[in-house]
């Protein structure tokens, strides 16, 4: 009787959560004798056949057909002048972004990776850019970038925060650097930065020479006390 009733309500289920409430009605059936090993077998089979079934039913709601993501498919960057790209690559890399000692891991497409990072970093406190840009501002691919990413977080040199959200685009990553040794060096190489702009300081003209504030009046001329002595044609 248990295993006819048990049979109508699994072929009558619709949902996961039917199925799941049978599952545990058989297993306790089962436990308490009500059920013998072959029929809870032959239930258990036909609740898994029963679940299949609903789950191939399930359609993602706002997906179209033929898609795994609500978001539009990722595009591949690619580089407009592939010889501009190179050389700043090789640029970018020359410039000194990190410590010989530690430069001396990393390839020319990573260092150039790392030195839009350390920049961002003495800029702001941390890199907050999204991949993209950092590789498109070192001349490299996306992948090439986040590789180098990576890597320079294996060696502890950084640390990356993620920043995922349930059902909506994740946020950049966070990149802070870590390592004692490359902080002194972007401390050093700030103020080389500034020194190099070219700019000299200037000492602007005092308006106050050309334009004064106030105008005092002229003063009268006092008057000369007349000479005293004989009368003019006196003979002398």
């Amino acid at each position: 009787m248990f295993h006819a009733t048990m049979s109508a309500a699994i072929d009558g289920a619709r949902t996961l959560a039917q199925m799941d409430e049978l599952a545990r009605r058989v297993w306790q059936a089962h436990a308490g004798g009500a059920v013998g090993d072959d029929e809870a077998q032959g239930l258990a089979e036909r609740l898994h056949a029963r679940r299949c079934g609903i789950r191939a039913g399930i359609v993602p709601v706002g997906i179209p057909a033929g898609r795994a993501s609500l978001f539009p498919p990722r595009r591949r960057p690619t580089s407009p002048d592939r010889v501009a790209s190179r050389d700043r690559r090789r640029l970018l890399a020359c410039s000194g972004p990190m410590p010989p000692a530690l430069a001396a891991r990393f390839t020319v497409g990573q260092l150039a990776v790392l030195h839009i990072v350390a920049a961002e970093v003495v800029a702001k406190g941390l890199c907050g850019l999204c991949i993209d840009a950092i590789a498109a501002r070192a001349g490299v691919c996306r992948r090439l970038a986040q590789g180098a990413i990576r890597l320079a977080e294996g060696d502890g040199l950084l640390t990356i925060e993620e920043r995922r959200h349930e059902g909506r685009r994740n946020s950049p990553n966070l990149i802070r650097i870590i390592s004692r040794e490359w902080q002194a060096w972007t401390k050093r190489r700030r103020p080389m930065r500034s020194e190099s702009s070219g700019c000299k300081t200037l000492h602007p003209t005092d308006t106050q020479v050309l334009h004064p504030r106030t105008t005092s009046p002229a003063k009268p001329l006092k008057k000369l006390p007349e000479r005293q002595g004989r009368p003019h044609g006196s003979g002398w």
